[in-house]
């Protein structure tokens, strides 16, 4: 195509574009909803034929000039949008508006501020990437005007999902973006970051750009918008979201949305919200979660939570299942454990400190086949996976805020899902907020099936004697899960004193353990000193002997391969609470047919008076190595090699003393071996400029040989002498034509015409 014509194409193609413009401006302003208006329930009478006709004539009577009410529409055809986007729309598969974007819509096309909150998987994305595009095409936005949108979110992952939104519904038309994530490096995104009309980020890089990238402006900023809002406003993000306040223009438009929106006067005043519209489609509704979601919760024992893991994962090996752990270490442990162990499906893990691109890669991977993923909450928000089967959530969340993230994770878009966590007997208080009214959350409570739960914390034990690098993950996967219980604000649900020793001892043994790893952040209310844990192990070591001569088969652990009489593990401490344990499987002290719970003190003294028949054990003699177990002298049990540490002894294990008195005499002999270091470093230089000095020397006198052999002569053999020596001699030479030679002959010639006038003189 010549270029006349493509000027004349593009030259009608502005003209169209300007039409349509003037054609979506004047219908936006003859049907703008008004302030606080909410859409009316859709009408169930129309098919999709009738939607779609009923779209086309809406189009044709806003050309002729007569505009509708779009406020009420419920497809994405009858809404004042350009047709670029329109097509891109139609092309994704995009036709009926959710709940969400019918409230919002309408009110962010026509300019106002929107505060949206709606549940998650509703569409809320769509709700704000359609304004986005629509106003900067209104407004005839170009790579020379610069950033035109920023659209701030949490995590790299959901700022990278949200742009493959972005570039489905903006298609057709021509603005530039990106999504500028620690997938690209910092050097290439300064170079193209002024040209760029859309930001997709999160707010550090963004604070970076501000820093770092020279002539970097957003004064042309047309409209901010922030997903997940309720985090980015949190304080974690406070100073970075105070700094990109500050770069931008405050007259702008601004979109907030979350599935947990924020509703503090403070925090809306200081992203300069003006007149904003709440909207909340979901605020009437009976639950804050999807209505297809199926909630369950069980009160599990710290110490048995891995078990019930184990056990669910391999009761579900055709479903898809998304595990929430709280820290890295967490997710990288139980996923390398479980690896070893194969429970019989594919395992994946993820977390923040991976890099950008295999994180995406194992987003792609667990979307496209059934699988397990361990992670970390970077999965909790805004990511869209389709399928997910289960969400189980072996730590309690922070917040029921986090709650609702989590398990939004699926029933995703209408469809079914369900969801389950684990809480440790202590942390009830969640259970309570999670069931109370105002949290809208229809959760139910289930018993653990004692029948089907798997013990593996001995496997888990061997499985770390035969990868020793496994243990130190283990020890700081302990550390970290304890640390995280500390760190949280809300000590009504996290509060380490109610967990006792005995718990922390039992859940370092479930992770296969050989001794409690040291917890150097936790200061108890209550310091009970070494003799106190001894009496109180004393004292539960007797109640346990106690339950054991009742009934010898109660509260017996078996190994995974061995018959009942193959080896004796732990007994199970004494239920403390009764009202925790009331009416539940205990998944760790099942109960026994014919036998009742609650006998009388009499019949219990009469059942522990009968002897008991002395049974042997047969020994296992492929035991894993550690798992004996061994008891001290006053008959209590001592955990897996813990033995070794009380070879030490009583007495403190480290001796100030002696350490000092050892970094003294390993100084002495660092000295000593610098002095050595030293005299040998200098002998070798000596040696190597002696060296040098004798080839100098051998080289100058084999010159000298030569010069000797090709010349007969005296005369000429000094003359070559004294011209490489460092002495010269003048009356040596009888050549003419020589520099040093004829100033030589000069000079003897001056001193001999002065030695011959003073003779005269003297004469005279």
């Amino acid at each position: 195509m010549r270029r006349p014509q493509r000027r004349a194409l593009a030259k009608q193609s502005r003209a169209k574009d300007g039409d349509e413009i003037r054609l979506l401006e004047a219908w936006i302003d003859a049907g703008k909803p008004l302030p606080g208006t909410k859409p009316p329930p859709p009408s169930e009478e129309s098919s999709a034929a009738n939607a779609r006709a009923r779209a086309r004539d809406v189009v044709a009577k806003a050309a002729a000039g007569d505009y509708s009410d779009y406020g009420a529409s419920t497809r994405f055809d009858e809404l004042p949008l350009s047709k670029k986007t329109k097509d891109a729309l139609r092309k994704a598969g995009y036709k009926e508006m959710s709940e969400i974007q019918r409230a919002a819509l309408p009110h962010a096309l026509c300019g106002h501020d929107v505060l949206g909150a709606a549940k998650t998987g509703s569409g809320k994305t769509l709700a704000f990437v359609i304004p986005v595009i629509e106003k900067l095409y209104r407004e005839k936005w170009s790579q020379e005007d610069g950033v035109g949108c920023i659209i701030l979110s949490p995590t790299n992952d959901l700022a990278g999902q949200i742009w493959e939104v972005v570039r489905k519904v903006g298609k057709h038309h021509n603005f530039s973006g990106g999504a500028i994530v620690k997938r690209t490096g910092i050097e290439q995104e300064k170079e193209r970051i002024n040209s760029l009309n859309i930001l997709v980020c999160t707010p550090g890089r963004l604070v970076q750009h501000f820093d770092e990238t020279p002539n970097f402006d957003c004064s042309n900023l047309q409209i901010l918008v922030l997903d997940e809002a309720d985090q980015i406003l949190d304080k974690n993000f406070k100073s970075q979201v105070d700094i990109i306040l500050s770069q931008i223009p405050k007259a702008r438009q601004t979109l907030l949305f979350s599935a947990t929106q924020t509703k503090s006067v403070k925090d809306l005043a200081r992203v300069s919200l003006k007149n904003p519209e709440y909207i909340s489609v979901h605020e009437q509704a009976s639950t804050a979660t999807p209505d297809n979601l199926e909630q369950c919760a069980m009160i599990v024992p710290l110490e048995q939570k891995l078990n019930m893991l184990w056990s669910f994962i391999k009761r579900h090996l055709k479903s898809k299942i998304l595990v929430f752990l709280s820290s890295v270490k967490q997710v990288k442990f139980v996923y390398e454990i479980f690896k070893k162990l194969r429970p019989g499906i594919p395992l994946k893990c993820m977390h923040g400190r991976m890099k950008y691109e295999v994180q995406q890669a194992i987003v792609a991977e667990f979307s496209e086949s059934t699988s397990v993923l361990f992670s970390t909450d970077i999965f909790a928000r805004g990511l869209d996976i389709g399928n997910v089967d289960w969400v189980v959530q072996v730590d309690c969340p922070e917040s029921v805020a986090l709650y609702i993230h989590r398990v939004g994770r699926t029933a995703r878009y209408n469809k079914k899902g369900k969801s389950l966590i684990f809480l440790c007997p202590e942390e009830e208080r969640m259970l309570e907020k999670l069931k109370a009214t105002e949290s809208k959350i229809p959760i139910n409570v289930r018993k653990p099936k004692v029948e089907q739960l798997e013990q593996i914390s001995q496997n888990v034990a061997a499985v770390l004697v035969k990868f020793p690098n496994l243990q130190q993950l283990g020890k700081r996967a302990f550390v970290t899960y304890l640390k995280s219980v500390y760190l949280q604000g809300d000590k009504e649900v996290f509060d380490l004193s109610r967990f006792s020793a005995e718990s922390f001892a039992a859940y370092a043994s479930s992770l296969g353990l050989p001794v409690t790893p040291k917890i150097r952040f936790v200061s108890h209310k209550k310091n009970v000193s070494k003799k106190d844990m001894k009496d109180i192990d004393v004292k539960q070591m007797k109640h346990k002997a106690e339950v054991i001569e009742i009934n010898p088969q109660v509260n017996r652990y078996m190994l995974a391969d061995d018959g009942p009489d193959d080896d004796i593990l732990y007994p199970k401490k004494p239920n403390t609470d009764a009202n925790i344990y009331d009416g539940l499987d205990d998944i760790l002290s099942p109960k026994v047919p014919g036998t009742d719970t609650h006998m009388e003190p009499e019949k219990i003294d009469e059942l522990a008076a009968r002897p008991l028949k002395k049974k042997k054990l047969k020994i296992n003699m492929h035991r894993p190595v550690g798992t004996r177990v061994k008891y001290d002298d006053e008959g209590n049990a001592i955990d897996p090699l813990a033995s070794l540490a009380e070879e030490v002894g009583p007495e403190d294990v480290i001796h100030k003393d002696k350490i000092l008195q050892r970094y003294a005499e390993m100084l002495r002999e660092m000295q000593e071996d610098d002095k050595e270091d030293k005299a040998q470093h200098k002998k070798s230089l000596h040696e190597k400029k002696f060296e040098k000095k004798m080839k100098l020397k051998r080289r100058r006198q084999e010159e000298t040989d030569a010069v000797s052999d090709d010349s007969g002569s005296e005369p000429d053999r000094n003359q070559n002498m004294s011209s490489k020596g460092k002495k010269k001699y003048f009356n040596n030479s009888d050549d003419d034509e020589g520099g040093d030679a004829a100033k030589g002959r000069d000079l003897l010639a001056q001193q001999e015409a002065l030695a011959l006038k003073l003779l005269g003189k003297m004469h005279d």
